[in-house]
C-alpha cells in the first residue's frame, strides 16, 4: 500500500454513526480499510445497540457514549483516548440536529432555543472537538466535518440548517488558519444529499434528491462510500497541504445547483 494514503498506525475518532447508512459509517469503513485503528461512539443506550455491533466489526479499538448535549461527556471520551492511545491523527465530526418545528418552518421563523440548539450540536461541537484534540496532535493531523450545499447557497426545505452549515464552514477555515501552525488540518466533506437517518428529517426530502440527480452533471447520487474514499484521502498523507477548505462530493452539483 502506498504510504501517502496508507493509514495504517493512524488512531482516529469517528462521531455520528447512527446505523449503516450513516456519511459516518461509509467513512468509518474506509478509513479502517486503509488501516487506521478507530475510536467510535454512540449517542445513547438507544443507540448502542445498532452502533457497537458496527463498531466490532470494524475492529474499533474504542466504543464510547458521546452525546454533545449531556456536559462533561465529550470531555469523558477524549480522557478513554488520552489513556487508551495518548494521541490521535485525525478526527471526524457528522453530527448535526435541529428542532423538527424549526427545522421545517421558515427560517425567519425559527425559536431563539431551536436555533441555539441546532448551532450548538451541529456547529460549535466541532469547535469544542478540536480543542480537545489539539494537544493529542502534537505532530499534527486531521480533522474533518460535514457539511451541505445549503449552507452556500439556499436550498428549497433546507431552512435553518442553511445558516447553521455555513457558520460550520467558516469555522473550518478559522479553526484551520489557527491549527496550521501545528500541522493540523482542517476540513470539511459536503456531500449531495443521502438517504441517511438524519436527512430524513428534511421536509420533503425526495423531492431534493429528485432534483439533485436530475441536475448534477453526473446525473447520479452519490454513497456512502464516496464520502469514505474522501474522509480517508483527508486523513492521510497524500492530503498534508489541503486545510481550510469544502471538498464537494457530489457529482458536480453544486457547480450547476
Amino acid at each position: 500500500m502506498n504510504d501517502m494514503f496508507s493509514l495504517k498506525g493512524k488512531k482516529g475518532l469517528v462521531v455520528g454513526i447512527a446505523n449503516d447508512q450513516s456519511i459516518a459509517y461509509g467513512c468509518a469503513a474506509a478509513l479502517r480499510t486503509q488501516g487506521a485503528d478507530l475510536a467510535i461512539t454512540y449517542l445513547n443506550e438507544k443507540s448502542e445497540k445498532f452502533v457497537r455491533p458496527l463498531a466490532e466489526h470494524l475492529g474499533a479499538e474504542i466504543i464510547v457514549p458521546c452525546d454533545v448535549r449531556i456536559e462533561g461527556q465529550m470531555e469523558a471520551m477524549f480522557q478513554t483516548i488520552t489513556q487508551r492511545w495518548g494521541k490521535l491523527d485525525f478526527l471526524l465530526h457528522s453530527i448535526a440536529f435541529a428542532p423538527k418545528d424549526d427545522l421545517h418552518g421558515r427560517t425567519v421563523d425559527c425559536s431563539s432555543a431551536g436555533f441555539a440548539m441546532a448551532m450548538d450540536v451541529s456547529c460549535h461541537s466541532f469547535i469544542r472537538m478540536a480543542k480537545l484534540a489539539e494537544p493529542l496532535m502534537p505532530d499534527g493531523g486531521s480533522l474533518m466535518t460535514v457539511s451541505y450545499y445549503g449552507g452556500r447557497k439556499v436550498v428549497e426545505h433546507y431552512n435553518m440548517m442553511g445558516p447553521v452549515k455555513a457558520a460550520l464552514e467558516m469555522s473550518v477555515k478559522y479553526l484551520a488558519s489557527e491549527l496550521g501552525p501545528k500541522g493540523i488540518r482542517v476540513n470539511a466533506i459536503s456531500p449531495g444529499p443521502l438517504r441517511t437517518r438524519a436527512a430524513s428529517g428534511i421536509d420533503r426530502f425526495d423531492e431534493l434528491l429528485e432534483k439533485a440527480a436530475e441536475r448534477a452533471p453526473e446525473h447520479q447520487l452519490v454513497g456512502i462510500e464516496d464520502c469514505g474514499a474522501v474522509a480517508a484521502f483527508l486523513a492521510g498523507n497524500g492530503a498534508k497541504t489541503i486545510t481550510g477548505t469544502t471538498l464537494f462530493v457530489d457529482g458536480g452539483y453544486h457547480i450547476v445547483g
